[in-house]
């Protein structure tokens, strides 16, 4: 008896806490940058918080599209709909150009695309700065929404690509004219390749699955990048 009246008393305490710093914070001047309510700032250092705050404007439709609005793209909002059974385009744009023009426009959820924002602003144009003193001119791809099961495998389960929530990345041009493909540049130990495995590695910060050349033959031309159920890192 006596032990359940002091965590009676234990939870009662907590609850006093809570409820003084929920009264208390919002009246403190938190900088953006340490307070998780604020919203996500694309161009912010990123920090402890910022995979919750990614997080939960992924998960809020209006959040989402607000935080895209902070990248200099030229994107089109989609219509939802269901396109066939299991697949379908929910709260998606299409991107005709990044921050550098891609190869051909491609259509990706809002999530997706706001983790390909936060990819290209923190991990993929300070590493060609690293390697090559030069940003990233282009982006090269092999498309994003596509309806069809995982490796088009009958009786699969969906793809991420088939709600526009996956985009296959096949490679970069630097500076004027020098192209980085995956395909080629993964095994050798230049710069090229030094390149290729840090932008892999980056991505796993902002995406939910990350597939290369590592994960199987699949995907020996390419990264794959995902915004799904699983956390994968490969």
């Amino acid at each position: 008896m006596t032990t359940r009246k002091s965590r009676a008393v234990v939870l009662f305490g907590i609850l006093l806490v809570l409820v003084g710093l929920w009264v208390v914070i919002p009246r403190i001047d938190i900088p953006p940058r340490l307070n998780p309510w604020a919203p996500l700032e694309i161009d912010a250092q990123p920090n402890f918080l910022t995979p919750y705050k990614l997080r939960r404007a992924s998960n809020d439709a209006a959040a989402c599209r607000a935080a895209l609005t902070q990248v200099p793209w030229r994107y089109t909002p989609i219509d939802d709909e269901i396109t066939a059974p299991g697949c379908a385009y929910t709260n998606a744009v299409r991107i005709e150009r990044m921050t550098m023009p891609v190869s051909s426009p491609f259509a990706v959820s809002c999530r997706e695309a706001l983790s390909l924002a936060m990819w290209e602003r923190h991990v993929v144009q300070p590493a060609a700065q690293k390697y090559f003193g030069m940003p990233v001119t282009k982006i090269e791809h092999f498309g994003s929404y596509a309806c069809r099961t995982i490796y088009g495998r009958p009786n699969a389960n969906m793809s991420n690509h088939a709600t526009a929530d996956a985009f296959d990345l096949a490679g970069f041009v630097i500076g004027k004219d020098r192209r980085v493909r995956v395909v080629r540049d993964w095994n050798d130990t230049d710069a090229a390749a030094q390149f290729l495995r840090e932008v892999h590695d980056g991505a796993c910060v902002y995406f939910d699955s990350v597939l290369g050349p590592e994960y199987n033959a699949a995907h020996r031309d390419h990264f794959h990048l995902d915004r799904g159920r699983y956390k994968v890192c490969r």
